[in-house]
């Protein structure tokens, strides 16, 4: 279980990097990097930042859940449910306006993959006895 647990510990450590860098961004700097969009509506770029503000947020939750990974179940759900709705909404763009950037479709496959094969990781792993627990009777 330790190796397992440590596996699972780096690899939302890696995956914390994403929301960090690219929220961080998004707050500095607002919706300009992504491309013509030098010269936004006011109200665009101040929602852009808010929700780049939050999508850093949820990496630094996520980050919080690595210590003790298997006991951090229901702040790790709750912070995973928000990034798939998210992408579920990514999603609806996708639909209805159709295929964004290469960066945002490897966004997508985050929010709607990736993220809930992790969730589903460590649910898994705080199912498993820890090693030192005394056993119930």
């Amino acid at each position: 279980m330790m190796r397992e647990r440590r596996l699972l510990q780096a690899v939302v450590a890696v995956a914390c990097l994403l929301p960090l860098l690219v929220g961080g961004q998004g707050v500095l700097h607002g919706p300009a990097p992504f491309g013509h969009l030098a010269d936004v509506p006011r109200d665009l770029d101040s929602h852009f930042r808010y929700i780049s503000g939050i999508f850093f947020a949820t990496g630094i939750g996520f980050a919080s859940c690595i210590p003790r990974i298997e006991t951090k179940g229901p702040r790790f759900r709750l912070l995973g449910g928000l990034i798939v709705i998210g992408g579920l909404a990514r999603l609806v763009s996708l639909i209805d306006v159709g295929v964004p950037s290469p960066g945002h479709v490897l966004g997508l496959g985050m929010e709607t993959v990736v993220v809930p094969l992790l969730m589903l990781w460590q649910w898994r792993l705080s199912r498993r006895p820890l090693p030192n627990a005394a056993p119930t009777i």
